[in-house]
């Protein structure tokens, strides 16, 4: 699906303002992009397939039959994200939003389709992914920091600015084990705007802490936003996309329903998939 086909939902006005907008944005310039891509989930699976059965196939040399079935998470997905930009992705449940971030984090390869990745890129996805709970909170932030490429004096030129910010510095040396969920999102939430990534993809994790906390994580990403570094964030929560990012994507059922000003997208999206009033 390109651009122009995504657009011809939307009225005339706001298909023009939206494609203006990306016809100036130089190819050079895009750290994301996409081109029609898909992603295709294959289950295999045979409830009735028991050990005796599987011993006579491969005696008499059989092929077993392996039912499988299909689901296309993401289809002809075409997306240009450029330096600097902030982009909220909406849409109802099941959408592919989710689905369309581990795939730009690499934890998902395309069916089909092109996927370009340029720059460094920090997933907030999976809360306290890539940390070992019986190493301590200074420890995980020196083993992340491995994982992501960096080397370790000037990971450990951050620790200070890490516990700092997430307020743990007294559980420096506690393992992880004992940290809460909410201690656990702020130090993955720290580590990652740390280290200045070039793409940082987001999902849902702004919606936990506590609104302190929640203050000083969108400050941060708009001090990230001032680098040129790409945020994409995957929220229900209108009011902090609206308030955060400059440009929405609409996802439904793996497709990109909308792709433009972040007012108009969710103003689009509430009107055709938001709750009804009560």
């Amino acid at each position: 699906m390109s651009h122009s086909s995504v657009m011809k939902t939307s009225s005339s006005s706001d298909s023009s303002r939206v494609l203006r907008w990306e016809r100036h944005l130089p190819a050079t310039e895009a750290l994301v992009d996409l081109e029609d891509v898909s992603l295709n989930f294959v289950s295999y699976f045979d409830k009735t397939y028991s050990l005796k059965r599987a011993a006579l196939d491969l005696l008499l040399r059989r092929e077993a039959p392996m039912p499988t079935s299909e689901f296309w998470a993401l289809r002809g997905v075409n997306l240009r994200i450029g330096k600097g930009e902030r982009i909220g992705i909406v849409g109802s449940n099941g959408a592919g939003k989710s689905t369309l971030l581990r795939l730009m984090a690499r934890i998902y390869p395309p069916t089909s389709g092109n996927l370009r990745i340029r720059g460094t890129v920090a997933p907030l996805i999976e809360m306290g992914a890539g940390f070992n709970p019986e190493l301590s909170g200074t420890d995980n932030i020196m083993l992340n920091g491995a994982m992501l490429g960096i080397k370790r004096r000037e990971m450990l030129e951050k620790v200070d600015g890490i516990f700092a910010f997430t307020g743990l510095r007294e559980f420096a040396d506690l393992p992880l084990k004992y940290y809460s969920s909410g201690m656990f999102m702020r130090l993955a939430f720290a580590i990652a705007t740390e280290i200045d990534p070039d793409i940082l993809l987001i999902d849902e994790s702004l919606g936990a802490g506590d609104a302190a906390f929640v203050k000083k994580a969108k400050e941060r990403i708009m001090g990230l936003l001032d680098r040129s570094n790409v945020v994409i964030i995957v929220s229900h929560d209108m009011n902090a996309l609206r308030e955060m990012c400059t440009r929405g994507i609409w996802m439904r059922r793996g497709q990109v329903a909308g792709d433009g000003p972040i007012d108009e997208v969710i103003k689009r999206y509430m009107q055709e998939e938001g709750p009804s009033p009560s």
